[in-house]
């Protein structure tokens, strides 16, 4: 054998050794992953997430956040709800937030309860204000991601045709702001509306309690006691409502209107955005819908009217929630703690919806305002209105809170009908959450 063919052998048995130490390095690699991919997907968790949430936070913005928080928890595996099954996270408004809690259907949150205490204790306290973890009267339920508030949208057009120069400042000025348009030569046009509409799940926060509320109203007076309505102030307002709607009965009779409780928030923004309403309540939110039908200088926003009494103005936001559903299949803590995940996971995600939805205010106290605050006058005067609020919580989350609502709303309904004067509306409504109560604390008997 020459030289030349013993090196030949040797190079040839070197290059099959490098190749079988690659093939080898390669099979390993390729088992590691297998098996790790493999023990991920034995341990994964899967969670199915509400369809309202693309309704809500927009299906482009959710498939998005799905995609990124799947990247960054490889062990949960969380998407959309398909047909026939029940989601584990709820996402959910304003509206359905009493009929959740009635029906139980909401898990307790207790994870941030002991987060925001385990935040606080390892702050440095220079006074005596933090304690040892609560006990809370009302359990966290849900957690808003984005919130909006209600104001006074008022048509400068139709207004200054009536001869007004600047929107209602009072209750009397708006009350002779719906005369004046509902009785004056503008056809097919109402000087306001309420909506009271059984199928609007946010009309009496909306068109009633939002009025009662900006005069310094508020029904609960601390987190444990339950809600009180101050007689004396609520026969004003009856007496406030009972004048409105009369005005909107003569204008509803004249032009063929459907009545007050046959009518939806989203039928009034639709008539304002026609130019067909001078006056309503309605959430921040419509403003980009608004600004799309009617431009930037036909229609403005201010405060609610108050009733002179004084006081601070009061707000309540209405917000999009997002919650973990007592009624889905946890067969496990694991799974459990994947849904608090992604909960936590979504409420970091409140100044991304703030600026997604220009929402004024967010659901977070330390939100810088966005570009659209300082560059659109609308949004700015909405923003300055916020920091001089102070913000109070109507019925949504709170336990009973439907049945409160109900009373209320039958209570309106017969003093409109004319079945009560606005002092036996008040008094009534008050008698009969005080009956609630008492029947929410009553042990229960044993049979």
């Amino acid at each position: 054998m020459t030289k030349k063919s013993i090196r030949f052998n040797l190079t040839n048995r070197i290059d099959i050794f490098l190749l079988l130490v690659i093939l080898v390095i390669i099979i390993s690699t390729v088992t590691v992953n297998l098996v790790k991919r493999s023990e991920v997907k034995s341990r994964q968790v899967t969670l199915l997430l509400s369809l309202q949430s693309g309704e809500l936070l927009g299906k482009g913005m959710m498939e998005e956040l799905l995609q990124e928080f799947n990247e960054l928890n490889p062990d949960i595996r969380l998407r959309l709800q398909g047909e026939g099954e029940v989601p584990h996270i709820l996402i959910f408004d304003e509206g359905d937030f009493c009929a959740l809690v009635a029906a139980n259907a909401l898990t307790e949150l207790r994870y941030f309860y002991i987060q925001d205490y385990e935040d606080r204790a390892g702050q440095d306290n220079e006074d005596d204000s933090f304690t040892p973890m609560p006990q809370f009267l009302t359990p966290l339920l849900a957690v808003p991601l984005v919130s909006f508030m209600d104001m006074l949208f008022y048509n400068i057009e139709i207004l200054s045709a009536a001869g007004f120069s600047h929107p209602p400042k009072t209750r009397d000025e708006v009350i002779s702001c719906v005369r004046a348009v509902s009785r004056g030569n503008f056809p097919g046009v109402s000087g306001a509306a309420f909506n009271l509409s059984p199928d609007d799940r946010q009309a009496l926060s909306r068109d009633i309690f939002s009025w009662i509320w900006a005069s310094g109203g508020n029904f609960w007076p601390d987190d444990r006691s339950p809600p009180v309505l101050n007689t004396h102030s609520a026969n004003a307002d009856f007496t406030f409502f009972g004048s409105v709607n009369r005005e909107l009965q003569i204008s509803a009779q004249a032009q063929n209107r459907p009545g007050v409780f046959e009518r939806t928030g989203s039928r009034q923004v639709e008539e304002f955005a026609q130019g067909k309403l001078a006056l309503m309540i309605a959430s921040t939110r419509v403003i980009p819908y608004l600004k799309e039908r009617l431009g930037d200088n036909v229609f403005g926003l201010t405060t609610i009217p108050v009733s002179g009494t004084g006081g601070r103005y009061n707000i309540s936001l209405s917000s999009v929630y997002a919650g973990i559903n007592s009624g889905g299949s946890f067969p496990n803590d694991a799974k459990l703690t994947a849904a608090w995940q992604f909960i936590k996971f979504l409420s970091e995600k409140s100044p991304l919806f703030c600026a997604e939805f220009k929402a004024i205010p967010g659901s977070v106290s330390n939100v810088i305002p966005g570009d659209y605050v300082r560059d659109d006058p609308l949004y700015s005067k909405a923003w300055d209105i916020y920091g001089a609020s102070q913000v109070v919580h109507g019925f949504s989350g709170k336990p009973g809170g439907q049945e409160y609502e109900r009373v209320f709303y039958e209570e309106l309904r017969n003093f409109f009908e004319g079945s009560r004067t606005s002092m036996q509306a008040s008094v009534a409504i008050q008698q009969r959450w005080k009956e609630i109560t008492e029947s929410r604390e009553k042990p229960a008997v044993d049979k």
